[in-house]
């Protein structure tokens, strides 16, 4: 005879189900954290606010306009130009989407602006792979955490809001993961996305773009025994196949219409790549660069890994793994410190830091939510400490750097700036009160908080970046100096690219560049960072403009010479 005993559940499991023991294979409780809704908001704010609103910036922002805005004027269709002259850096997928954006959206904004909207395009696109990828490689729970930790990575936000084709190379690289983790399940699709996501990233981003995702197709065979029966492996094939054929027509009909271009990116994509890889002594810098770049991904990696450990030749291991390998091989063969260079690194970076989160101890999840909450807190205040030396002159220390590297630079609305710079952090301390507890809650924590510092800066320091970091008023001031003179030929001496794709957009200027040390044209514009005395040219150019810009050593200098 057997005797059943009922004993009561304790008073406080009764009271607070939340506190129960969970079952090793029950599904996770749902946590919500303002819903759907809410994070399709969080995601809206953190693409859109910025992205409009100013000139393009020096560095990557005005390079990759250039292509852009010669495809607009018909130029460059197949191969991107700057200034007329051939751009071998990328392949021209992303300057067609941007095209496409600023035809579609010219009569509602400027062609810089509308082209900016290709970025936006491929970011929502990166964060919406690296969720599902998330989903398929470590459950539905770990969908979220994805997303709000790649919204919080410390160096995505600037260039999500730049003209970058490398956030296109980066959301196929998590495309590709998206395709390869499905494959176990439903090889003929996952295969099918795989093969699309590598394609786009080699006309994103040439042949760093095949080297980052190709040879993941070898890891799911070596990491996924499931995948090697027939129907998988016919999948894989058939992935394979695509992409090479696929990705061959772009440089086939470029053969067919410009050889010599052809010719040109191939020997640069070949002669090029690990041909000036990292010194010894730059790991230092780089490993610098990663620490912040990758904030707060790698830490949670790491503990995932170690969590891990004893099952990291498992495909939902192996692949963010090798991911994130291919990507920082890239980085040191390329030898470029960049910081736009990192960006492949976020996807498997990503997926690995989503992984571990559910399973961080409770005081090391209250710790890195309330690390996020400190550090934004103390990022706010250096934006109000910008803000006031410009408003207020306060600190003086802080407002004498500012007037000497913008010279001429005045703030106008501040009261309006102030009262709208309350209003974010205000409304930040409210919905961080009322966060709900949860694992969630930490990187819920870092995408509020980047959302709300990015907002507050384009809120309080946008005029001053707009007039620190553009080359509008240069090329306005040399159309000024070129009018009624016949400037259809301008020369040019150790211009970048992007100050030639200023000078095109902004004063529809052309300048060719000095073969031999000899030119034809008429015009000579010289830049000179450094010391404005150092480039001089013959005695038969006489000097009729100059422009300084910035001051300190962020001093640019130009001059217009003509030959007499």
């Amino acid at each position: 005879m057997s005797v059943v005993v009922l004993v009561p559940a304790p008073k406080s499991a009764a009271r607070h189900p939340s506190r129960m023991t969970r079952a090793p294979n029950s599904p996770l409780p749902k946590q919500h954290l303002y819903g759907a809704a809410g994070l399709a908001v969080l995601v809206g704010l953190y693409l859109l606010v910025g992205l409009t609103g100013h000139v393009p910036w020096r560095g990557d922002d005005a390079r990759h306009f250039g292509p852009i805005f010669e495809m607009l004027q018909g130029n460059g269709l197949l191969f991107p130009l700057i200034a007329g002259e051939p751009s071998t850096s990328f392949p021209p997928l992303y300057y067609w989407t941007g095209s496409v954006f600023a035809l579609l959206f010219g009569w509602l904004l400027p062609p810089h602006d509308a082209a900016r909207l290709a970025t936006t395009l491929y970011t929502a696109l990166a964060i919406f792979w690296i969720a599902r990828a998330s989903a398929r490689l470590y459950g539905k729970h770990t969908r979220t955490p994805a997303a709000l930790l790649t919204l919080g990575t410390l160096g995505l936000v600037l260039h999500a809001h730049e003209t970058q084709p490398m956030i296109a190379v980066m959301s196929f690289v998590a495309m590709t993961l998206a395709g390869l983790s499905l494959i176990p399940t439903r090889p003929a699709l996952g295969s099918l996305q795989a093969a699309a996501g590598s394609v786009l990233a080699f006309l994103a981003g040439g042949l760093p773009g095949v080297m980052l995702t190709l040879p993941l197709f070898l890891v799911v065979v070596i990491a996924c025994p499931e995948c090697r029966n027939p129907r998988a492996s016919g999948g894989l094939i058939l992935g394979l196949s695509l992409a090479v054929g696929a990705g061959a027509l772009w440089p086939l009909v470029l053969h067919y219409q410009a050889p010599e271009l052809l010719a040109l990116w191939w020997r640069r994509e070949w002669l090029e790549f690990g041909a000036d890889p990292l010194r010894r002594d730059e790991f230092s810098r780089l490993v610098e660069l990663f620490g912040w770049f990758a904030w707060p991904l790698w830490p949670i990696a790491l503990w995932s890994l170690w969590r891990a450990r004893r099952q990291l030749m498992r495909i939902s291991w192996l692949l963010p793994i090798a991911s994130a390998l291919l990507a920082g091989s890239w980085v040191i063969a390329n030898g470029s410190l960049a910081q736009a260079t990192m960006l492949p690194l976020i996807p498997p970076l990503a997926l690995l830091a989503a992984a571990g989160i559910p399973t961080l101890r409770r005081g090391a999840a209250n710790a890195f939510d309330w690390f996020a909450v400190m550090t934004f807190i103390v990022f706010a205040l250096l934006v109000w400490i910008a803000w006031t030396a410009q408003a207020v002159s306060w600190p003086p220390g802080l407002a004498r750097h500012v007037a000497r590297v913008a010279p001429g630079f005045e703030l106008k609305g501040s009261v309006s700036q102030a009262l709208a710079g309350l209003g974010i952090c205000v409304t930040w301390i409210v919905l961080m009160w009322r966060l709900p507890r949860s694992f969630n809650r930490g990187p819920a924590s870092w995408a509020m908080g980047m959302t709300t510092l990015w907002c507050l800066a384009v809120v309080l320091l946008m005029p001053w970046f707009d007039y620190d970091r553009s080359y509008r008023p240069v090329a306005t001031s040399l159309a000024i100096a070129l009018a009624g003179e016949r400037s259809d030929c301008v020369a040019m001496l150790e211009l970048s690219p992007s100050q030639r794709a200023s000078f095109h957009y902004f004063a529809g200027v052309r300048p060719e560049r000095v073969s031999g040390n000899e030119t034809v044209c008429s015009f000579l514009l010289v830049y000179d960072s450094r010391n404005p005395a150092a480039l001089r040219p013959a005695q038969e150019w006489q000097q009729i403009w100059e422009y300084r810009r910035g001051g300190g050593k962020q001093l640019e200098t130009f001059r217009l010479y003509r030959r007499d």
